[in-house]
Parts: C-alpha cells; structure tokens; sequence
C-alpha cells in the first residue's frame, strides 16, 4: 500500500502513546484511511475526488455511528 512516510496521524488522536486515531495516506489518485493500531490490516482507499464528501458525510447529521 502506502510508503510509511506517507501516513498522517489525525491531529484528534488525544493523549498518550496517540494511537487511537486514524492515519491517511495521500496517494495522488486516491486517499488510503487505516487504523493507527492495526496499521498491517486492511485499509479504506477513496478516490481523492469522494474523500471530502465522504468527511463532510461524517461530521454532518445524517450519519450515526453505533459503538
């Protein structure tokens, strides 16, 4: 997938070691999100076009995450 140095720490990963967040690769033609405490499974890739959509999506009221 993505070189390390590709991958980017959110800046909401908190306190401590700052591993419970997600980490994005940009990779020109598509954004690459993974886990940032399982970084060897899977990864979701966007086209870079549907990457801020699916963000917006995210933060608007029409998505609700259950834990």
């Amino acid at each position: 997938m993505a070189q390390a140095d590709r991958w980017k720490k959110s800046s909401y990963s908190g306190g401590g070691d700052g591993n419970t967040c997600v980490e994005i690769a940009d990779l020109h033609t598509h954004i690459a999100v993974r886990d940032s405490k399982a970084p060897a499974r899977a990864t979701l890739t966007f086209p870079t076009s549907a990457f801020a959509p699916f963000l917006h999506a995210l933060k608007s009221d029409h998505v609700h995450l259950s834990r």
